[in-house]
């Protein structure tokens, strides 16, 4: 049974993983699976439509899993009613394309969440790279969206209680940027899940079912 990556820049290539790839607009390479956004770092004004018309092509394909990494960043300079509306499009496309959204998220939780309940949206969306506390983590939760751990997960210990306090339907295990393979996240995540990684695994695929209405072989 595979492992499932749901965000990483670093395409591995591996038969033994389904790795859904970050890929932004304007600087695109073709993954079996993706997921592609504009990223509250590197929104350019003069290109965001250009952006978002590369963005709902590629929805169109079926090797497209989700909208993302997008979102919203509090300790960035763009401003964040900019960041906002670029976020609430990108939205919009994965509503009408029927995707879930990988986002990108720092400082910004109840903005998400009034986001979310504002433009009523009913996509899966998953808060990815989850760093945060258990109170936070249940707000998410509560208002319907999933969390994605992987590299804090590794970092901080202080993690393991939110992250065991996580029903084991609502979370996902990642890689983004760091040199520690999928494999040792999910071994780390199975130690305080109690559980053996096999059953990790059947438990993230079925999840990964759930959510992007693909079945993991």
């Amino acid at each position: 049974m595979s492992y499932v990556n749901l965000h990483t820049h670093r395409f591995t290539d591996s038969p033994a993983i389904l790795e859904v790839v970050n890929q932004y607009p304007r600087a695109f390479s073709e993954t079996p699976f993706y997921s592609i956004g504009i990223h509250p770092w590197y929104i350019d004004e003069s290109k965001i439509e250009e952006d978002l018309q590369i963005i709902e092509q590629k929805l169109q394909q079926q090797n497209c899993l989700a909208v993302g990494e997008c979102g919203l960043d509090k300790r960035i300079e763009t401003d964040l009613g900019l960041q906002a509306e670029v976020f609430e499009k990108q939205l919009q496309l994965a509503g009408k394309y029927q995707k879930p959204v990988i986002i990108h998220c720092v400082a910004a939780f109840q903005e998400v969440i009034a986001i979310k309940k504002q433009m009523k949206i009913s996509v899966p969306m998953v808060i990815h790279g989850y760093s945060k506390n258990e109170q936070v983590a249940r707000s998410l939760l509560d208002n319907g969206l999933y969390l994605s751990f992987g590299k804090y997960l590794l970092r901080n210990p202080e993690l393991e209680s939110v992250f065991k306090s996580v029903p084991n339907d609502r979370f996902f295990l990642e890689t983004d940027t760091v040199e520690e393979s999928i494999r040792e996240v999910y071994e780390l995540a199975a130690k305080y899940k109690g559980m053996i990684v096999e059953d990790l695994k059947e438990q993230i695929n079925s999840n990964f079912k759930s959510v992007f209405q693909k079945e993991v072989r």
